[in-house]
């Protein structure tokens, strides 16, 4: 995306345009090719591309302009509880969202709301985890597939201690009851991690 950093260490302003639009635009990620593979400031690409990202959603139109082009949520279920998640994660101090996915369609539908806490990506789909890890703010975990909602709390509760949440603050976890059955996220907790 930052072609002339190819072979210079500063990128245009059309480029560094693109990425900021790209972002705005809701993009869970973008890439580097030549900059990073053969270019002569790979480190400074990736870098420059790091931070016009970062600046790019702490501007204080983001949110405004992300929501203005975000296409309007279903009424379902699924996209009522990632709803929920962001109003929750707004007004509580929240560790982490875990969002239990046996396809990795609700982390996508949390990240899609772009909420500020971390999103802890639990799957037992080792394919899925891997996917998950292009989706924005995500931060994916295999994991063997729950038994019951205590069993995906414990499982929940023990990859948030893994990443050093903050064991004073809630955790939101999001799933599907019954376990393995994809696109039913039909469960919201809220529990606080001993």
């Amino acid at each position: 995306m930052l072609e002339s950093m190819v072979s210079s260490a500063v990128p245009t302003r059309a480029e560094t345009s693109d990425v900021a639009t790209a972002v705005f635009d809701g993009a869970d990620a973008v890439m580097l090719s030549a900059e990073s593979a053969s270019g002569a400031f790979p480190v400074q690409a990736v870098s420059m591309m790091n931070r016009i990202i970062e600046r790019t959603e702490n501007a204080p139109s983001y949110r405004q302009l992300f929501k203005a082009v975000r296409p309007p949520a279903s009424a379902d279920a699924p996209e009522a509880i990632s709803a929920a998640i962001f109003t929750i994660a707004s007004m509580l101090p929240v560790a982490a969202i875990v969002a239990y996915t046996t396809s990795g369609a609700t982390a996508e539908r949390i990240a899609r709301e772009r909420p500020t806490s971390r999103i802890l990506s639990l799957t037992p789909d080792e394919a899925v985890a891997r996917q998950l890890t292009l989706t924005w703010g995500a931060c994916p975990l295999h994991v063997d597939d729950a038994q019951n909602v205590e069993d995906m709390v414990t499982k929940a509760t023990a990859a948030a201690h893994r990443i050093g949440v903050d064991r004073h603050k809630p955790l939101l976890i999001a799933a599907g009851v019954p376990f393995g059955t994809p696109g039913i996220s039909n469960l919201l907790r809220i529990v606080y991690p001993s």
